[in-house]
């Protein structure tokens, strides 16, 4: 029998190694559940927002207590700004946010924690899985306690990440532009904008590098999230200008002011989430990374005598059991009448 012809998709995968390395990563992602991760790792997100702008809000009230000027110059605008009682009514807020600063800082914090714990351990076990690791277990405090670190250390890889993006749009890239003498000329504002977007890729590079590589809960190579690393970094840029066309878009009415930033943050922290992991199924499923995986050995066999017991007679030995003693009377019923002869 002639063996099946190969399909298009092997035949794609055979002559292009970049479209099998791309099905291997796809089928890692599904068979480790990566969409599931990626919603626990949304709802996290969400999660953690407002104990993060609580945490903001009392910061922002120990900065203003110790700045009376600046307090009252921002209740001028908020009164000169807002109509009617409004005005009057949130400045009232803003006192009250002012004098419960302590205890909103404190909830906060905890708040915080909290969810950044919950959100940095269903991180780390999305990305385990997607290398397919086994999880060693530490303990829970130890584990905890791990898990608070790299969220400290996720925290000041953000912050430097947005520093140099934020420097990229200002001071470095302007500095670049008078440096090369086209601050007045057209090529100037495209030069600025090249600059821009080169810094902010690189620094987004260097974040998802450290994410993919560092946030498992086993070590991995450096090398296959390095690569992985530079394509999500160039299409999680892509989403971000995407996120900003958007929001500008929703902005316009009151109802897009309203929801319009919580659905954009919910869809963009979802699809970042399947992004990095992608990003990571992809460097797991890298040719050098399938040859060196750890491969389980198979169970012990186990070696047991089967043993049937029965009770009674089976109907077919009966059958034979009776025929044979038919046979038997039959023939010692002949023998008896030869011998009465």
């Amino acid at each position: 029998m002639a063996a099946a012809a190969p399909s298009f998709l092997d035949r794609q995968r055979a002559a292009r190694p970049w479209v099998d390395h791309l099905v291997r990563a796809g089928r890692r992602y599904q068979q480790q559940q990566g969409n599931h991760y990626a919603a626990g790792i949304t709802f996290f997100t969400i999660l953690a927002i407002v104990p993060i702008l609580m945490v903001a809000f009392a910061v922002a009230g120990f900065v203003l207590a110790g700045r009376p000027e600046v307090l009252t110059e921002i209740q001028d605008q908020v009164s000169t700004s807002m109509p009617g009682g409004l005005g009057d009514t949130v400045n009232g807020l803003i006192d009250s946010a002012i004098a419960s600063r302590a205890g909103v800082g404190v909830v906060g914090f905890l708040g915080a924690t909290y969810a950044g714990l919950a959100w940095m351990a269903n991180l780390r076990d999305a990305l385990t899985a997607m290398w397919e690791h086994t999880r060693k277990e530490h303990g829970l405090v130890v584990t905890k306690l791990r898990d608070f670190v790299k969220l400290v250390g996720l925290g000041l890889a953000l912050i430097v990440t947005f520093g140099l993006s934020a420097l990229s749009n200002g001071p470095v890239a302007q500095r670049v532009v008078e440096w090369l003498g086209v601050e007045n000329a057209l090529a100037g504002g495209i030069l600025l904008r090249i600059t821009s977007a080169v810094v902010a890729l690189l620094a987004t590079w260097g974040l998802l590098t450290w994410v993919i590589a560092r946030l498992p809960r086993e070590p991995v190579t450096l090398r296959s999230a390095m690569r992985a690393a530079f394509a999500a970094a160039i299409v999680f840029e892509l989403f971000r200008q995407v996120g900003a066309i958007y929001l500008n878009a929703v902005s316009q009415g009151p109802a897009g002011v309203a929801f319009g930033p919580i659905i954009g943050l919910l869809v963009f922290s979802n699809l970042a989430a399947r992004l990095v992991l992608f990003a990571t199924a992809w460097a797991a499923t890298a040719r050098e990374n399938v040859e060196q995986a750890f491969v389980p050995p198979p169970d012990s066999a186990v070696i047991q005598p089967r043993m049937q017991v029965r009770e009674g007679v089976s109907i077919k030995e009966a059958v034979v059991l009776t025929g044979a003693g038919a046979l038997a009377a039959i023939g010692l019923a002949g023998l008896w009448r030869r011998r009465a002869r």
